[in-house]
């Protein structure tokens, strides 16, 4: 039992600071991308708002799925200090174009057609959200949606918001 242990404290001693590099407080690999209006958008320009990033394509089921209450979510905190960036990591902008005529959103999309931004963040997958508190510092870093996990995104904003 104690070898067992001991092997399980020796990878969550590998683990944990692999993940304290992308989501553990470092600061925030900044950048610029172009919208959906043709305007550039910086993270920078949102410093001291806690700040959600979701990576997106419109050919991800659960992307789709998650869009809505992303939405909702936007809605209810966006005037205390939170904003949400949707980063389409499609090459092409079109098909996030259309899809977004049916499911239309208020949060700035943002176009990352040479996955530059999704690189600097380590995106392995869709969707994938990034969570930035005041100060510009990363704090969570979720891969991949299924239902209810909006609870986890709303738990962390209501967080960082009282910070």
């Amino acid at each position: 039992m104690k070898n067992r242990i001991a092997a399980i404290a020796a990878t969550l001693a590998i683990a944990v600071p692999a993940l304290a590099g992308s989501a553990g407080g470092g600061p925030a690999p900044q950048f610029t991308l172009g919208t959906r209006g043709g305007r550039d958008v910086s993270l920078a320009q949102y410093h001291g708002q806690v700040v959600m990033i979701n990576f997106w394509a419109s050919w991800c089921g659960p992307c789709r799925q998650e869009m809505p209450l992303l939405e909702s979510i936007y809605k209810k905190y966006n005037k205390l200090g939170f904003t949400l960036l949707g980063v389409n990591v499609e090459p092409d902008s079109k098909a996030a174009d259309d899809w977004l005529k049916d499911t239309p959103v208020t949060f700035p999309i943002l176009y990352d057609k040479e996955s530059k931004v999704s690189k600097l963040y380590d995106v392995a997958g869709m969707p994938s959200t990034v969570i930035i508190d005041r100060s510009g510092k990363l704090r969570m870093l979720h891969r991949g949606y299924k239902p209810g996990d909006e609870n986890e995104y709303l738990d962390s904003i209501r967080s960082l918001i009282r910070e």
